[in-house]
């Protein structure tokens, strides 16, 4: 079979060409530039974390924006974030909240902030040789964070700044008829008018509670199955069978709130799997829709790569 590879001729679901940098960006009112040391920078919004092709490679490079899932951390993405920049793009995960009620208008609220600073003060905190190409600005969202994307998508204001949306196991409530304000589910087949093109990845044991103490992570009404049947073409939609909604996630995720997403939700064995193929398949897709290049989505659509995952669903709308 032939592997699904980028232009770079590396598999979508291998480290990329690229070595990459994690940069860390307070919220300040100013602050020195790190990389124009004679000048000041804009400080975000919110403190972000950074995922780039590193000082050694010159280039211009789509932006993905990454929004965390409720009450973790953005640190918790960093393998993830990293394998899409060795591939060619700059990922930026804020941290939108510590702690957060039901209501996500101010997430969405924060995070049409920081998409309005990424063109006033993101170049500034790259590295000297890479360049953000914001004409190419993807967004995306895990959990809860996938319901913050797709609320912000559908905003016709901040609409044509992206040109691509990706619901990481999405969620939008903990029942059907309890979802978090402002809820976005219409339950109309096709009624998303998102403009772009969208990505929605399942996970097969998101809805499966882990004991009798705690709902699923994902719940059936509110979770990826929904988001999909309300996309409009181009969209895909992949669900990975035996792992859970937080197998996207660091090996390593500290403290309190690391061990939670470990015992809260139904988990397949390890993360790397799923990780590999999230992060790949992400790659796949914006090469398609960013760069032009359908060749590693067509084969994982065709069945003609090895996955790291067993996928129980693949559907494409085109």
């Amino acid at each position: 079979m032939s592997p699904a590879s980028d232009k770079s001729g590396s598999s979508v679901f291998e480290t990329g060409k690229y070595t990459t940098a994690l940069v860390k960006v307070e919220a300040e009112t100013s602050c020195l530039g790190k990389n124009k040391a004679s000048s000041l920078t804009v400080a975000p919004p919110k403190q972000l974390l950074i995922a780039t092709p590193s000082d050694a490679e010159a280039g211009e490079f789509p932006v993905l924006l990454l929004l965390h899932g409720y009450l973790l951390y953005n640190s918790f993405y960093s393998q993830l974030m990293q394998h899409i920049a060795s591939h060619g793009f700059i990922v930026i995960a804020p941290q939108l909240y510590t702690v957060a009620g039901p209501d996500t208008t101010e997430e969405i609220n924060t995070t049409a902030a920081i998409t309005k600073w990424l063109s006033e003060g993101l170049q500034g905190f790259l590295p000297s040789s890479v360049k953000a190409n914001l004409r190419k600005l993807g967004l995306a969202g895990h959990s809860r964070g996938g319901k913050v994307a797709f609320a912000l998508a559908l905003k016709k204001s901040l609409a044509s700044k992206f040109s691509a949306i990706i619901g990481i196991d999405p969620v939008d409530g903990t029942d059907k008829g309890k979802q978090t304000n402002p809820p976005v589910l219409t339950y109309v087949p096709r009624s998303f008018d998102l403009n772009m093109a969208a990505l929605v990845i399942g996970s097969g044991l998101g809805e499966i509670k882990r004991n009798a103490l705690f709902p699923p992570c994902a719940p059936s009404g509110v979770n990826h199955k929904d988001f999909y049947n309300e996309c409009r073409e181009p969209a895909c939609y992949f669900v990975v069978k035996d792992y859970g909604h937080t197998d996207m996630l660091d090996d390593e995720t500290p403290g309190i709130r690391g061990k939670a997403s470990h015992c809260l939700c139904k988990n397949g064995e390890s993360r790397e799997p799923m990780r590999t193929f999230v992060g790949g398949i992400m790659v796949a897709f914006c090469n398609a829709y960013f760069k032009g290049d359908f060749g590693a989505l067509t084969l994982i659509r065709d069945g003609d790569e090895t996955l790291p995952v067993m996928l129980q669903t693949i559907e494409f709308l085109m």
